[in-house]
């Protein structure tokens, strides 16, 4: 769940890459409590509220997180995904 705040501190430091994945998944089969990535809408959503140009379209990402957690039959981990494709 620290994620979000591991990367906004490692940008303050001057880190400028990022590992996420869409829709946050992943995770670690032997590690029970590791269940999935940062979610890369959230990284995205987190830099433009900082104005650090990625060149990514957020609401293409977003929907197309939300078509994969459909298939897969479980909600997206990511906030935004929730909240963008709400309705």
């Amino acid at each position: 769940g620290q994620a979000l705040a591991n990367a906004y501190s490692a940008l303050q430091e001057g880190i400028t890459t990022f590992d996420a994945s869409a829709g946050g998944l992943g995770g670690c089969p032997y590690a029970k409590s590791a269940t999935g990535n940062l979610a890369t809408e959230d990284l995205v959503w987190m830099l433009d509220g900082l104005g650090v140009a990625h060149g990514v379209d957020l609401s293409a990402l977003a929907q197309t997180s939300a078509w994969m957690a459909q298939e897969l039959g479980r909600p997206s981990p990511s906030a935004v995904v929730r909240a963008l494709t709400a309705g």
